[in-house]
């Protein structure tokens, strides 16, 4: 069937601010779809609040509404652009309510819009419990026993029925948000009054527990000719009990007999066509009794999930862009699979190699909360590696994380490693180091329940690891023993830890005996077909599938996982980078290993290599294509700390050079540098070592800003005000952070303003991007803090003095590309506090604030071209107002105070663009999900605050300043920290944290209260 002629406006919902549960994955998947359907001759449109993500760059759909995901703002789209289709599979859990409120409100049959992609009763019946239950049981399908419950009493009744451990999980919520496993009658008590407070529906499913099944995901594929296919298999690792989304993963599944495997795709077919998915993707999850097979379905998401951008990096098959197509008509078997260009889509992918998914953690933000893994998603980020064997990969994935470890487990106990068993992040480690001590594999599985063949290929690694002192003195070893070692996934740093070398000299070994490792493509058909796309991973076989060409061309480095300070921003940087550079006619070579974003989408660069970010891998990549150039300055902290390594060796870093990175970076050489050119600082010394800090800290006075030397996201920052306090800090960030780095102490600025300055420059002229005025005070981190663009406090000569001094500065570091500057303000003198000569989190908003693509920029500049050249050589001046406002994740995370400091927390951010700077403020908190209300009680907490109290009452809010210790009140201003907080939080009451931000929330209410908010697209608002 060809695609359909009577649509011509397609709708797309996004997912909003990246938050846990819903990550990068629906850029990839937003981003694929957006390209699909104009490619098709369709008109798009696309609404989402997120300026971060490449989904929302102006020049992908025709019009970008970056607005707050609410069926309001939505209709009010709908209204001016008319679209008569509906496609909300692409935008995670957040697209799919908001879809369903819109139906559910008439909006959608007002308009005329159709629903496209999924129905409303495939909707109801994927993701409301009690229905899918019911659907399951009519086609014969085995679910958990189980029971819907509405309300307290209900779930307390139940729970006498079926005991402890029970499941609770939320209908309609996102990574498992609100749910959990009761193991006593208190828990249950409290993750089921969270869990129906969290559900949008008031329903939570109490279901009998399957802890320590094994578990199984089928990625279903289905068109309206109800042809449907299998993606592929994915296994945990881990047992039932954990999130998928915090499990380690692995495709295919490996322990499946193909008797097993049948049973499995039988039932996802029988369950796609039953639950009425009519087009496009769904991920189906099992749960199989490893002592007698029986099987039971747990859910399916009737959309495209965060499994879906595994899956399709895992086999190459372009699942978000077959869905987008399969949703306005075609048919499996009329579109062409992009990588062999002679098969159909409708042939179900194969694959020749494993692929290994392990998820990054953040608990190191969040002390005090507890790290045991459950049915509610915590990761922030994943990474993924392919191999031809599951221990190649599984190192190589380890490896990828960026959490080098080893020393840290070879220095405890048996006993102490084996209270790591829980389910928890360290538990591969904890249980790769027990195989060394001799701990049998029936006694890890009695442990933890993981599947024995599992352990047995941690066996194997163990093994191979005494085998290699067997193998002789390692100058000696043939080509053949180095092969069949780093088959293994050994990498040349851990070869060199067990025979005793350097990293340095083990590559240099190795590379003198030509074992050097070969790159294999991914073809979706197991090299049966030749693959045309140039998508790859190394091993070390005989046969090398790539051949590098004579073009001129650059290698991008990526960011690797997702995680906090390090996100889908620096994903953003790079694809630009890419986008920029084939304009101007160079090859780009990506290297990268995250599965969720559009940097490895084997569409983007001309080349993708699915490699650990590494030295080793780096390098192995660098030497095999012989690059002009390496970009190491957009990809975040990740490839920086690669630089001066992969300069040493003779990769040609282009851009920034590493010596100025490491000269602003390098807290000691930063200082000397201000003060040789005159730039006020806060009052501070560098300490080496903890005795020194201490006699640092007598002399300059507490309070103290604490920050070590290259970090990223303030990771280890923090505001100190005792000599008790600081030796706590010191305790900690010298076991925490990599190395022993430099440690600033300086004066804490309290109450100062805070500004972001994002600026370019080519080395010969420097130009200011953007001046970000922080909401929060000085001391919240700035990916924290609410900001906005152009500044509203800021003197014409303030603002003239912050952009001459910072382009002074980026000349005189030699800065060929971006630089983020952060400035205080402290009775009028502005204080500089760090420089960082990268791109940063910032990016991708003032790029869309000032209506500059910033980062193709530095991409042109690192190859040559001048700001002249390119167009850019005065600070815009924005018509609008555009606001940033961040999700912080403190609900994923029990027990932990939500205040601010100078370590960063959130996991995403929001835009709000109005000609009024409150209302741009109200337009992000929405687009940030915090529903500031337009009416109702505020508690004010704290000193200071009668002129919040006044714009309150101004804006029609009742104020009160005293607490009832029942009844929350509809929004809460605190600038004490109070108990409260975490509290109104939970309740999902709206909060400000500050009191420059309790101002700014006030004026943005009252701002709010009559008027009408435009919604105007952001390609209108570029033009003006």
């Amino acid at each position: 069937m060809p695609k359909r002629t009577d649509l011509q406006t397609i709708l797309i919902l996004g997912s909003g601010p990246i938050q846990i549960g819903q990550a990068a994955e629906f850029d990839y998947s937003g981003t694929q779809a957006l390209k699909a359907l104009k490619g098709e001759g369709y008109r798009v449109v696309l609404v989402n609040s997120n300026p971060a993500t490449i989904m929302t760059d102006p020049d992908l759909a025709d019009a970008t509404y970056l607005e707050p995901l609410t069926t309001e703002f939505v209709e009010r789209v709908i209204a001016l652009e008319k679209p008569d289709a509906l496609l909300p599979t692409l935008g995670g859990q957040t697209a799919l309510n908001l879809a369903m409120d819109l139906h559910e409100q008439g909006v959608l049959e007002k308009y005329g819009v159709e629903l496209i992609g999924a129905g409303v009763e495939a909707i109801k019946k994927g993701e409301d419990r009690e229905l899918f239950q019911a659907a399951m049981a009519k086609i014969g399908v085995e679910t958990a026993r189980g029971r819907m419950v509405h309300s307290m009493d209900e779930a307390v009744e139940y729970q006498k029925e079926i005991g402890l451990p029970i499941v609770i999980r939320p209908s309609f919520t996102l990574g498992g948000t609100g749910g959990g496993i009761a193991h006593t009658y208190e828990e249950f008590l409290d993750i089921t009054e969270g869990g129906l407070r969290d559900s949008p529906v008031t329903s939570v499913l109490l279901e009998e527990s399957i802890l320590g099944w094994k578990e199984y995901e089928l990625e279903v594929m289905r068109d309206t000719a109800d042809t449907v296919i299998i993606i592929t298999s994915i296994e945990n690792f881990d047992p039932m009990g954990v999130h998928t989304g915090d499990s380690i993963t692995v495709a295919p599944a490996q322990t499946l007999s193909d008797v097993e495997y049948q049973r499995l795709r039988d039932q996802s077919l029988a369950i796609i066509r039953e639950i009425g998915v009519a087009t496009g993707g769904s991920n189906i999850q099992f749960a199989v009794n490893p002592d007698n097979g029986r099987v039971i379905v747990i859910e399916m998401n009737p959309r495209v999930s965060r499994s879906s951008a595994l899956a399709s990096k895992a086999t190459g098959f372009p699942i978000a862009k077959i869905a987008a197509l399969l949703a306005v008509g075609y048919h499996l078997d009329e579109l062409p699979n992009d990588i062999t260009r002679v098969t159909p889509a409708s042939f179900e992918p194969s694959i020749d190699y494993v692929v290994t998914k392990i998820p990054r953690f953040a608990f190191e933000k969040f002390p005090g909360t507890s790290d045991h893994l459950g049915t509610q998603m915590r990761s922030v980020g994943e990474v993924m590696a392919v191999g031809r064997t599951f221990k190649e990969s599984l190192q190589k994935a380890l490896r990828s994380t960026e959490s080098d470890t080893r020393g840290l487990y070879a220095q405890m106990s048996v006993d102490d490693l084996r209270a790591l068993l829980y389910p928890n992040p360290r538990r591969l480690e904890a249980l790769i180091e027990l195989l060394r001590r001799g701990e049998t594999r029936e006694q890890l599985f009695e442990a933890t329940r993981i599947d024995p063949w599992f352990l047995g290929q941690l066996h194997e690694i163990v093994a191979a690891e005494s085998e290699i002192l067997d193998l002789g003195p390692i100058r000696e070893w043939k080509y053949e023993y180095w092969r069949e070692v780093k088959r293994l996934g050994f990498s040349d740093a851990r070869i060199g830890e067990i025979v005793g070398l350097s990293e340095l000299d083990v590559r240099a070994i190795r590379k003198a005996a030509r074992a050097t490792p070969v790159y294999k493509t991914v073809d979706t058909c197991a090299a049966e077909f030749e693959a045309h796309t140039p998508y790859h991973y190394s091993t070390y076989e005989w046969e090398d599938e790539v051949t590098a060409t004579d073009k001129p061309k650059v290698v991008i480095l990526g960011s690797g996982p997702n995680r906090i300070g390090q996100g889908v921003e620096f994903d953003y940087a790079t694809v630009h980078a890419v986008w920029a550079l084939q304009d101007l006619g160079y090859e780009t070579i990506m290297v990268n290993s995250n599965p969720e974003t559009v940097s490895t989408d084997y569409d983007t660069a001309d080349r993708l290599y699915f490699e650990p970010l590494t030295f080793e891998d780096v390098m192995n990549i660098v030497e095999h294509e012989k690059p002009i150039g390496v970009i190491v300055q957009l990809g975040g902290q990740t490839p920086l700390k690669l630089a001066a390594r992969l300069e040493a060796a003779g990769a040609p870093i282009i851009g920034t050079s590493p010596a100025t990175i490491d000269e602003a970076e390098d807290r000691a050489s930063f200082n000397a540098l201000c003060e040789r050119l005159g730039i006020p600082q806060p009052r501070g010394l560098v300490a080496q070592n903890a005795g020194e800090a201490q006699e640092l800290a007598a002399r300059l006075g507490f309070p103290l800003m604490a920050r070590p030397s290259y970090v990223l996201g303030g990771r280890a920052m923090r505001t100190v005000r005792s000599a008790e306090e600081l030796q706590t800090y010191l305790d900690e960030v010298y076991a925490a952070v990599e190395g022993q780095p430099s440690i600033l102490l300086d004066q804490y600025l309290e109450g100062a303003l805070e500004l972001d300055v994002d600026t370019l420059c080519d080395g010969h002229t420097a130009v200011v991007a953007g001046i970000m005025e922080h909401i929060e005070a000085a001391g919240v981190h700035s990916g924290d803090s609410a900001c906005i663009i152009p500044p509203v406090s800021l003197s014409s000569e303030l603002t003239a003095t912050i952009k001459a001094t910072t382009e002074r500065l980026a000349l005189e570091l030699g800065v060929k590309g971006l630089m983020n500057v952060q400035w205080a303000i402290k009775d009028g003198t502005p204080y500089i506090l760090e420089a960082n000569p990268r791109a940063s989190r910032t990016v991708p908003y003032v790029s869309k604030a000032v209506g500059h693509p910033l980062a193709k920029y530095a991409a042109r500049i690192a190859v040559g071209q001048t700001l002249e050249q390119i167009g850019f050589t005065e600070t815009p001046t924005p018509a609008m107002y555009s606001v940033k406002e961040v999700h912080l994740p403190f609900l994923k995370f029990r027990g932990v105070l939500p205040i601010l400091g100078p370590e960063m927390k959130s996991t995403g951010e929001s835009m709000g663009i109005d000609a009024d700077p409150y209302l741009a403020y109200y337009r992000a908190e929405l687009g940030a999900k915090s529903n500031l209300p337009l009416e109702g009680v505020a508690l004010l907490l704290g000193e200071g605050l009668d002129d919040v109290a006044a714009d309150l009452t101004r804006a029609g809010l009742t104020v009160t300043r005293t607490q009832d210790g029942d009844t929350l009140p509809d929004l809460l201003i605190d600038v004490t920290g109070s108990q409260l907080l975490r509290t109104a939080l939970e309740r999902g009451v709206p909060i400000v944290s500050t009191k420059e931000g309790a101002e700014w929330t006030a004026k943005a209410i009252a701002a709010a209260q009559g008027k009408e908010l435009p919604v105007k697209s952001l390609q209108g608002w570029l033009k003006q």
